[in-house]
């Protein structure tokens, strides 16, 4: 993979990680009226994720290692918690704390890559 591709790609994928947890937390509090916009960002950017996640790990790792399959369960997770905000204001402590988890999960497994 050229180094020049590899770093937009990271630099994208970066981004539109820290933009979906923001959006996501976002919804646990935000009034009903705003869920529109919310659900646009919300899938704009997990969308992003996925595409430049994908690249990256057959640019690089040629689809080895499972430590990836832990990254993409954790990225479905968190892309459906924002809606799920929506849906059940009184369970929005629960839904906080399975996202702080869902993103250390995530930088786990980019840094260790246990398996």
């Amino acid at each position: 993979m050229n180094p020049h591709e590899y770093n937009a790609l990271h630099v994208l994928h970066v981004l539109s990680a820290l933009v979906l947890i923001g959006f996501t937390f976002y919804a646990f509090a935000a009034p009903a009226a705003s869920r529109k916009s919310v659900m646009i960002w919300t899938g704009v950017s997990s969308l992003l994720i996925f595409l430049t996640g994908i690249r990256m790990w057959q640019g690089i790792y040629a689809f080895a290692g499972g430590w990836a399959v832990v990254k993409l369960v954790a990225w479905l997770a968190l892309s459906a918690l924002a809606g799920m905000g929506y849906r059940r204001r009184e369970k929005a402590g629960l839904f906080i704390w399975v996202a702080l988890a869902l993103s250390a999960i995530s930088v786990v497994m980019v840094y260790i890559r246990p398996f």
